[in-house]
């Protein structure tokens, strides 16, 4: 693993001002891969009545960790934006509960990549959410 490209996913996610905002964390992250973090948080609750976490919260964070695994691919830079994020919500996170999610780059073109994303509280068998998504992908340029 590139301890570098870790170190630098870590302030990456810190840096972001709504990652701040949302408490979320980078957990693990591998070659072409990444597992961030969100606290529950009163701000992010859709539902007052039952205290349930907005989709539009879990959506971020697994956009900001599809961002992340885009980073850690051994031939990415820094740089992407999602072209399209598609997700399907299962069920709704459970209150009071920190939600993960986790994606994973499964093949790159010359300036696309795709990925695939979960999301979980701590029923991990009882997904909260699945996305597939296509984002930018930018590799180093080459030294003339």
């Amino acid at each position: 693993m590139d301890l570098k490209k870790q170190k630098m996913a870590k302030q990456f996610t810190e840096a972001l001002p709504y990652c701040k905002a949302l408490g979320m964390q980078v957990e693990e992250a591998g070659a072409a891969m990444a597992v961030l973090s969100m606290p529950y948080n009163p701000a992010t609750i859709g539902d007052p009545d039952t205290g349930v976490v907005h989709g539009g919260a879990v959506f971020a964070l697994m956009d900001t960790c599809a961002g992340v695994a885009i980073f850690m691919h051994p031939e990415s830079t820094m740089t992407t934006a999602t072209i399209d994020l598609r997700v399907d919500y299962m069920r709704s996170a459970t209150p009071g509960q920190k939600i993960y999610a986790k994606a994973e780059v499964y093949k790159v073109t010359r300036s696309v990549a795709f990925l695939r994303a979960t999301a979980w509280d701590d029923d991990r068998e009882n997904l909260l959410a699945t996305a597939t998504g296509a984002f930018t992908f930018e590799r180093p340029k080459e030294a003339e």
